[in-house]
């Protein structure tokens, strides 16, 4: 019965349209904001406000930043859902969750609806987001299943790193722990306190790690080498007397591979690579998997001025879509750079020609521009290239021909004054007779 109340409500809202007697309904998060440190869990509580409607069923769908959050739990405290659906879902592989429930007629009506808490660990610095998408959907208790969800909130959380436990801990390669570094061979430095006779430490991709009580010496420094692209945190811990003190935790940021192959494409556009237009406008986008895209840049190179004034020009920074600068007839190369944030960089290169919109026979170094139609070069030479051949075979054919036609004349000419010769011999015999 459960399963039916809330299929037959999802039903009416899939054909129903936005209707709201007042102001539409909202869905927000609380906190919205906060600053946490990598380790640690915090509650982010799901609310509804209702807008003096009264509503009778509830589905949030959630986006966060699975690199910076999971989920530890999905559910926890108090809410208003009487009856759920299914068991709330998440995956910290996606970076997803839903909730869907309701409450029997004549529903609810509030401002703040606990919908439910979420527990989240912080798991790597920097910025972490959780969205309310527009998937979600508040359903008003009319009978039909009205969506009047109008507004989604999300919520933006500093992930900090802890203060240290252990010794203090610093990198001359990899200063920062909040920045993406393309080093992969990081070095460790740490400062030693006096009495500190011993040093314990390791490195692994939890942040949960504990160095072993074995002692590595009292140096102060290490340098690791060639380190897989990640997210790796290094564990040390210092020994006073008998007894080894707290932890401290560094984290280094490993990105060695460049953002992912890209295209770049051209509008308004004649036909690809020509075009008319002097400003046209190129749009790009590429992605990175691990440190993320930080910017683009891009470079114009003017191809039609002789190779020792050619203009190799210089990177500038873009953000797509770019409208060129205005263009003279010519050839051009378009080289956008795409940067993550350890400063790897992927380039994408395309070669564009502009040419004048009045002309409709247009030559150009790759082919013949006839208007809307351009025919490269190579095709020209395989559709006339045969068609020359096949004419000089037909003329060759034809001239024999006509040759033989010439030389049967001729042999026909010759019998008939032969004939006419023998004739003549025989009419002058008869008349001697």
């Amino acid at each position: 019965m459960k399963h039916i109340f809330f299929f037959s409500i999802c039903i009416f809202s899939i054909f129903t349209p936005l209707c709201t007697l007042g102001a539409g309904a909202s869905l927000y998060l609380s906190p919205a904001s906060g600053t946490f440190f990598v380790g640690s869990t915090f509650d982010v509580s799901i609310f509804v406000n209702t807008n003096e409607n009264n509503i009778n069923a509830v589905k949030v769908d959630l986006k966060f930043d699975q690199r910076k959050l999971q989920i530890a739990s999905p559910t926890a405290g108090r809410s208003f859902i009487a009856v759920w659906i299914s068991q709330p879902t998440f995956s910290n592989i996606a970076g997803t969750a839903t909730f869907q429930g309701g409450v029997p007629s004549p529903g609810i009506n509030t401002s703040s609806g606990l919908v439910s808490t979420i527990t989240f660990r912080a798991t790597n610095p920097g910025e972490a987001v959780v969205s309310i998408l527009d998937s979600s959907r508040v359903l008003l208790d009319d009978g039909k299943g009205t969506n009047i969800l109008s507004s989604v909130g999300r919520g933006v959380y500093t992930i900090a790193i802890p203060p240290p436990e252990g010794p203090k801990v610093f990198s001359p390669t990899h200063p920062d722990q909040n920045k993406w570094y393309s080093n992969n061979s990081p070095t460790l430095s740490w400062e030693k306190e006096e009495g500190v006779t011993d040093f314990s430490y390791g490195i692994d991709d939890s942040f949960y790690g504990i160095p072993d009580n074995i002692s590595e010496g009292d140096h102060t420094s290490v340098s690791f080498a060639d380190l897989e692209d990640g997210i790796w945190y290094f564990h040390i811990k210092a020994k006073k007397g008998n007894a080894w003190g707290g932890i401290t935790h560094y984290i280094l940021l490993i990105d060695t591979l460049p953002p992912a192959v890209f295209t770049l494409s051209f509008e308004p556009i004649l036909r690809s690579p020509v075009m008319t237009t002097r400003e046209p406008i190129v749009s790009f986008i590429t992605t990175d998997s691990l440190s993320g895209i930080s910017h683009y840049e891009l470079k114009l190179i003017d191809l039609t001025k002789a190779p020792q004034k050619k203009e190799t020009g210089f990177f500038v920074e873009v953000s797509s879509p770019y409208q060129l600068p205005s263009l003279a007839t010519g050839e051009y190369e378009v080289i956008v750079r795409a940067f993550d944030q350890a400063m790897n960089w992927q380039d994408c290169s395309k070669k564009i020609e502009v040419i004048p919109i009045e002309k409709i026979f247009y030559i150009t170094k790759r082919g013949i521009n006839i208007w809307t139609f351009f025919i490269p070069w190579k095709i020209l030479i395989l559709i006339f290239l045969p068609l020359i051949i096949v004419i000089l075979i037909i003329a060759f054919w034809w001239r024999k021909r006509q040759k033989n036609l010439r030389q049967k004349r001729e042999a026909l000419k010759a019998i008939g004054e032969k004939a006419k010769q023998n004739g003549e011999e025989i009419k002058q015999r008869l008349r001697g007779i």
